[in-house]
């Protein structure tokens, strides 16, 4: 029997053994040529590639000739299959894992077996590739040396509202996901509870049309609610500025005033809770200011 292969523009490749394990494969998020060869030859040769949606990962697999096995493995029944996964992986088969697009398990299915897989000391291998999250961070035009990626925000505008709250006053950039349908919301959501942050929201990466946007989440709010939007979106966000400092006379005037009323001990826990200072910083001006009475 000849080696599993795959295509690329008519000429077909064999694709090498592979150790056992679950090799976790990033795919295209829209281009079908953003595949690595890692991945096409993983794919080829492993016994079973698991998808989250058989018929969507049935255009790319096709279309590089894979002709291998595949089962869902989605949010519904991630759990249940889990077991049986980490059986074959134990007995000596190498399985894939895909998702829709991009990288699994970022809001995509494929946690539960991860873990599984962890707790049975079995092996997980990364084929790394294509990202939305990245693709859109680099995209940008905002800080990327520290960034947290918050997936998909709640349906429900109070649930909403909630999340973001949390998020105020965090000062890396911020990654969202977010589909059509409710990116003009999101963006609303996220002007009231941010101000007028600099933001871009990219559609359609990789693709014929894909674009991006940049201003403030305000700009962007009343463009999304007057249009029509296709393709999911990915919002980047900065962060909260760093606090100013506040100016030492106004503190010190203030902590001077709040002796004269109070224990100097319960003056400076008010003074530094107030301007944010830190306690022995506002301590030792009161004891300067004791000192000189």
């Amino acid at each position: 029997m000849t080696d599993p292969r795959y295509y690329i523009a008519g000429t077909d490749f064999p694709a090498p053994p592979l150790a056992a394990g679950l090799y976790v494969v990033s795919t295209p998020i829209g281009n079908l040529r953003d595949i690595t060869i890692r991945a096409l030859e993983t794919l080829a040769r492993a016994s079973l590639v698991l998808c989250e949606d058989t018929r969507t990962s049935a255009r790319l697999l096709d279309h590089y000739g894979i002709k291998g096995k595949r089962q869902a493995l989605h949010e519904h029944n991630e759990r249940f299959r889990a077991e049986e996964i980490v059986s074959r992986i134990a007995a000596g088969e190498a399985i894939a894992l895909i998702s829709d697009a991009g990288t699994p398990l970022l809001s995509d299915p494929g946690f539960p077996l991860i873990r599984a897989l962890a707790e049975a000391g079995l092996p997980v291998f990364p084929i790394p590739g294509a990202s939305a999250l990245l693709s859109a961070l680099v995209v940008a035009g905002l800080p990327t040396d520290a960034f947290a990626f918050h997936g998909f925000l709640p349906n429900k505008a109070g649930a909403r509202a909630n999340a973001l709250a949390k998020l105020a006053d965090s000062r890396e950039t911020l990654v969202f996901y977010e589909s059509p349908r409710r990116l003009a919301d999101s963006l609303a959501a996220m002007a009231e509870a941010f101000g007028e942050r600099q933001a871009s929201v990219s559609l359609e990466l990789t693709k014929r049309f894909e674009r991006t946007f940049r201003g403030t989440l305000s700009e962007l709010a009343a463009k999304f609610a007057a249009e029509d939007t296709k393709g999911e979106a990915v919002i980047i966000l900065a962060g909260a500025d760093e606090p100013t400092a506040p100016a030492a006379e106004d503190w010190m005037a203030a902590l001077e005033a709040a002796m004269a009323d109070q224990p100097m001990r319960s003056a400076v826990d008010e003074i530094a809770q107030r301007y944010g200072l830190k306690r022995k910083e506002v301590y030792d001006a009161a004891l300067a200011l004791k000192a000189r009475e």
